[in-house]
């Protein structure tokens, strides 16, 4: 079923869905999601289309499950503060990018191949450790 761009009841603009996620993309969220998940106090969680992976109270990054990011097999991960080396490793790596370039603490990783399962565990384990300065997020 396809989703119209303008309602025709309000004529306000919806959002435009995420593209499906591939399956080869899936496989690699899932391995992902399952080596995060033997972090200490590290959880994950359903969230729309996404797996939410969450430092105690504190969401550090996200895998896809249904729905992805953009185009491209993008995973998410967020760290508020950059140290200069972390801003430094960004700025050199053409596989990162923003999620929001206002914030600039949402970032994606992009996955081409099986060999960058372990950089993308680099990205989210630097998120985690972000995660565990924070204080506790809001439900």
């Amino acid at each position: 079923m396809r989703r119209k761009n303008r309602s025709s009841t309000t004529g306000k603009t919806t959002p435009p869905l995420s593209p499906v996620v591939s399956e080869e993309m899936k496989a690699w969220s899932w391995a992902l999601a399952s080596e995060v998940a033997d972090w200490p106090g590290a959880s994950a969680r359903s969230f729309f289309g996404f797996t939410a992976l969450y430092r105690g109270g504190n969401i550090f990054g996200a895998v896809p499950r249904t729905r992805s990011f953009g185009k491209g097999n993008l995973l998410g991960f967020r760290i508020d503060t950059l140290p200069a080396r972390l801003r430094s490793k960004i700025e050199k790596d053409p596989r990162v990018g923003f999620i929001d370039n206002k914030s600039r603490r949402w970032f994606t990783f992009e996955l081409t191949r099986d060999p960058a399962l372990h950089e993308a565990l680099d990205w989210l384990g630097g998120a985690y450790q972000a995660a565990g300065k924070r204080r506790k997020s809001k439900k």
